[in-house]
């Protein structure tokens, strides 16, 4: 009898806890206790999901998944000069990593030489440093770029270093036909979160638009454009803010291109994604099925795909960098994880997993050795690659991918209600959305009812930190040396003539690639050709907000 009612009063006491706690995710959507059959009674197998590799795609994009072969495994590497870039790559190779991942230094990503003086304090420190055609030729100096992809995260000048890629490929035998890989080219996001744009919007989406067009015709198996949701995430939005957004940028490209004149079916199969993965495990799942639903049905019933191709939303994820804590650094290799494991079940065709240190650095040799190690045992001994899309059927999943679209759908009409994607940026719409979400996320830390462990709870008494990765302050002088002797050396009254055509052609309405992959070919710099463009289509400053 006091067996009975001590198990009684531990029950009512467990009730009495779990009502006092309020459970919601990280989009604020609201958790039940329990899913059933009800939650997802609306469900119709062939509409709503489909098989792997057929419309909606929301299972897969295709038939087999991992069971053909697994995702790429990319790791994001950059740092210093080109030549310690180049011996990373390889380190990396040499370990089982099978696509590069380039990180360029701040300079770089703003389309600024390293001799400028902006670029002081900042020169290979974040990234590498990419100044001219002769960097990007040691980049890759001894790997075959028939024989792995690249992914370039740059942006503003994402035209210019597309160049350079096409130009290193040629000058290793190569047509670019046979070159593989991403560039990000994602200016949208930039003036919604990440903020490395140069140019105002319209030029700057002329520029996405010709090289689109130019890699239709020129370079078929290039991702001409990753529509990125990873920086919106980390700039603090919630995961339902990240799929809306996202997908209404790839939207804009989609119409942008259309309006240029481009088929959908010619140009849509080589747009790609890219999706961060944060520490909700269901959410995280959920967002990406939902994404390739959404991404389908619109590419069909708006833009009038035929083609398969055409409706399949690929996608590369990165583990979530805002997640990792410099305390206890290490509990960082249990978050990237779960992070992972999260984009594999949710069929991702490529991963980078962050590395346990980079709160505090750059990620040494040990630490992204680890990253990869993390990947090739979920690939090889977790068996979640085993079977397509293992989770298909859970009542609780499949009725969160559905109210993740749902959500993403509200936004998508509020966009629509301001003039499209380009209005709601100027009207700062999408800047505010992000700084609410990531003012509730801190609010809920600070208050303690959102737990990040040995932060806010569980705090260690004292914490001793890894080895750290320092960059040289010799490198900056390398650099400069390097750009010097590069200008004394080339043919500077070639440079000149490419860069006045250029700069007549901006003025007009010609395909901007040719003529930049023409200055490229000459070693006219980053900075140089960037100076052209800023003198047409002149610089974008942001109205403030705050």
């Amino acid at each position: 009898m006091t067996d009975s009612k001590t198990m009684k009063d531990q029950k009512n006491e467990s009730n009495k806890t779990s009502n006092q706690r309020h459970y919601r995710n990280l989009s604020n959507i609201d958790i039940k206790r329990l899913y059933t059959p009800q939650d997802i009674n609306e469900i119709d197998y062939d509409r709503d999901l489909g098989d792997p590799g057929q419309y909606p795609f929301t299972r897969g994009v295709y038939e087999n998944m991992y069971r053909g072969r697994f995702w790429t495994m990319r790791q994001f590497a950059g740092f210093g000069t080109a030549k310690q870039t180049n011996e990373r790559f390889k380190f990396l190779i040499d370990h089982g990593q099978t696509g590069l991942s380039v990180a360029f230094h701040f300079p770089t990503l703003y389309g600024i030489e390293s001799c400028d003086e902006k670029s002081l304090g900042e020169i290979g420190k974040v990234g590498v440093a990419i100044d001219t055609l002769k960097d990007m030729e040691v980049l890759f100096d001894g790997i075959d770029l028939s024989k792995i992809s690249t992914s370039m995260t740059i942006n503003g000048p994402a035209s210019i270093l597309l160049a350079m890629y096409i130009v290193v490929g040629e000058k290793q035998g190569l047509t670019p036909e046979q070159l593989r890989g991403t560039i990000q080219n994602d200016i949208l996001k930039e003036y919604i979160a990440q903020k490395s744009w140069i140019f105002p919007p319209d030029p700057s989406m002329r520029l996405i638009v010709d090289s689109i067009e130019y890699c239709t015709n020129h370079v078929p198996q290039w991702y001409t454009i990753s529509i990125s949701g990873y920086h919106i995430r980390e700039a603090g939005s919630t995961a339902v803010q990240e799929l809306a957004f996202t997908l209404a940028d790839g939207f804009a490209y989609v119409e942008a291109a259309i309006k240029r004149g481009l088929d959908i079916d010619d140009f849509a199969h080589r747009l790609s994604f890219f999706f961060n993965s944060h520490n909700n495990f269901f959410e995280e799942i959920a967002k990406y099925r939902a994404a390739r639903k959404i991404w389908a049905k619109r590419m069909k019933n708006k833009y009038g795909a035929k083609k398969p191709e055409s409706m399949r939303l690929r996608f590369h994820t990165q583990t979530a960098g805002v997640s990792l804590t410099a305390q206890e650094s290490e509990n960082n290799i249990v978050r990237v994880t779960l992070q992972a494991l999260a984009g594999v079940l949710g069929g991702t065709q490529s991963l980078h997993t962050n590395s346990f240190d980079e709160a505090l650095c750059l990620p040494t040799e040990k630490s992204v050795r680890i990253a990869l190690r993390t990947q090739q045992i979920i690939a090889n001994e977790s068996g979640v690659a085993d079977t397509v899309d293992p989770l298909a059927g859970s009542y609780y999943l499949e009725w969160l991918t559905n109210k993740m679209e749902e959500e993403a759908e509200i936004y998508f009409n509020k966009i629509e209600k301001l003039g499209g994607v380009i209005p709601a940026i100027k009207k700062n719409f999408f800047q505010i959305e992000i700084a609410n979400a990531s003012y509730k996320y801190q609010k809920e830390v600070d208050s303690k009812e959102r737990i990040v462990v040995a932060v806010n709870k569980f705090q260690p008494k004292s914490c001793r930190n890894p080895e750290i990765l320092r960059i040289d302050e010799k490198v900056a002088e390398d650099q400069l040396n390097i750009l010097d002797e590069m200008k004394k050396s080339r043919n500077n009254e070639a440079v000149e003539k490419t860069l006045l055509k250029l700069n007549k052609a901006a003025k007009g309405d010609e395909n901007l690639m040719p003529y930049i992959i023409d200055a490229v070919r000459e070693y006219a710099s980053i900075g140089e050709i960037i100076a052209v463009l800023k003198d047409v289509f002149g610089i974008y400053i942001e109205d403030s907000i705050f």
